[in-house]
């Protein structure tokens, strides 16, 4: 005679649960999930959106790919200048980012879905334009403050999520001093 106990059924429930788990790993893995790939390399050139007597914004489109099995989104976007008044203090720096196919006025991001590799019928990449004003400080004017600038950088952050939860990712763009010396129509001094 055979005799089940409150034991033997615990086994049991237990098993059953792992070889759930188990299934629905093996499918989630079959699914795939979103890949978000920056196209950093192939950047646009750096461009001048605004310049005055003692600012100038410039800016650059870096485009994204979803090359993953899931659609992916992007929630948020922001742009952070790295250059500290340690470094050089002749200009405030400030960072904005945008969708290039919805420009705002205020530092909000409109979240973007970007549909898995291969869609039909959807975009597969969506293209951010990121921007920094260049503020001149100390009584300078903007070529005067250009002009003894160093080369920089700035993070373009993002945040993302699909079938993943939602994490931070970030890359980082160099900003040569020459380059905005050129822009805002002014040489490097030798410093």
């Amino acid at each position: 005679m055979c005799s089940f106990t409150f034991f033997d059924g615990l086994l049991c429930l237990v098993a059953v649960v792992v070889l759930l788990a188990g299934l629905v790993k093996l499918y989630l893995c079959h699914a795939g999930t979103e890949i978000i790939v920056p196209q950093v390399e192939s950047r646009s050139r750096l461009a001048v959106d605004e310049q005055t007597e003692d600012s100038l914004t410039i800016s650059t489109v870096i485009e994204f790919v979803n090359d993953g099995k899931q659609c992916a989104t992007i929630m948020d976007a922001l742009v952070r200048p790295q250059l500290p008044y340690e470094q050089y203090d002749g200009l405030e720096t400030r960072g904005h980012a945008e969708l290039v196919t919805a420009p705002r006025e205020d530092d909000y991001f409109e979240a973007y879905i970007i549909q898995k590799k291969g869609y039909k019928g959807g975009l597969d990449k969506a293209s951010i334009k990121c921007q920094v004003k260049l503020i001149a400080r100390k009584g300078m004017s903007l070529k005067e403050a250009v002009s003894h600038m160093p080369d920089f950088n700035f993070q373009l952050i993002w945040l993302e999520t699909g079938r993943t939860p939602c994490h931070y990712r970030q890359v980082r763009i160099e900003v040569p001093a020459a380059e905005v010396a050129a822009l805002a129509g002014t040489k490097l001094a030798e410093d």
